[in-house]
């Protein structure tokens, strides 16, 4: 660990294990399932605060949305920037949530879900300054995070389109979800904002900076990888 002290090898741990946990997760996914599989299932009328519930608790333990939004936010130290970038990314987000369950917009979820992966790898390939090398310019950062929002929406509406649900409140139930799904982000996202933040008062976190995106973009191709070989050997749904 070098020179780092107790409290930042503690939190470097932290980090290291919570990376770990995420693909020791069970088949590399996350969806609803269990008696909130059933809740979804059975409801029949408006059910907001259940469904904000159920919106945060998809979003916290929805790590692929989480490693993307940490790339996001990995170099931006004002909060006013995180904020800018995160709106585009929910409002992205939310159009395609919506417009999947509402309008019954059919995708192979496999596919979503493999350029979800693809984002994270665009992110952190993005952050070790990658584009610039290769190409000699940098994409637009604010455009590609409204588009990757319109990728992980969608990615969202497919969890929500494996249950039969009630029309009777599914407008209200779908919105309920989508704020719970913004308020699991900030939840989510503070936190992650607050470990950055203190590991940045370490020289380690620049010399760090290249391993830890690296460490992105291999998760983003795992994934990436599992959806895809999901997608060729498993028979269609």
């Amino acid at each position: 660990m070098g020179n780092l002290n107790p409290r930042q090898q503690l939190l470097l741990k932290t980090l290291a294990t919570g990376f770990l946990t995420l693909f020791t997760l069970k088949a590399f996914g996350h969806t609803i399932e269990g008696s909130d599989a059933n809740f979804v299932q059975a409801i029949d009328g408006p059910a907001v605060f259940p469904f904000m519930y159920l919106g945060a608790k998809h979003m916290v333990t929805g790590y692929d949305h989480l490693l993307f939004l940490v790339g996001v936010i990995f170099f931006l130290y004002r909060p006013k920037h995180v904020v800018q970038y995160v709106t585009l990314f929910a409002i992205g987000h939310s159009i395609t949530l919506l417009l999947g369950v509402l309008a019954d917009l059919q995708v192979n979820a496999y596919i979503i879900d493999a350029i979800i992966g693809l984002s994270i790898v665009y992110k952190a390939f993005e952050n070790i300054g990658g584009f610039k090398r290769l190409l000699g310019f940098e994409p637009n950062t604010k455009i590609a995070v409204f588009v990757f929002g319109l990728f992980h929406g969608l990615g969202l509406a497919t969890k929500l389109q494996e249950f039969t649900i009630s029309d009777n409140g599914l407008v209200t139930n779908i919105v309920s979800f989508n704020i719970g799904v913004e308020i699991g982000q900030i939840l989510a996202l503070s936190a992650v904002f607050i470990l950055l933040s203190i590991w940045r008062t370490n020289t380690s976190y620049i010399r760090h900076a290249f391993t830890t995106n690296t460490a992105l973009m291999t998760g983003g191709f795992l994934l990436a990888g599992y959806q895809m070989s999901a997608y060729l050997l498993l028979p269609p749904f």
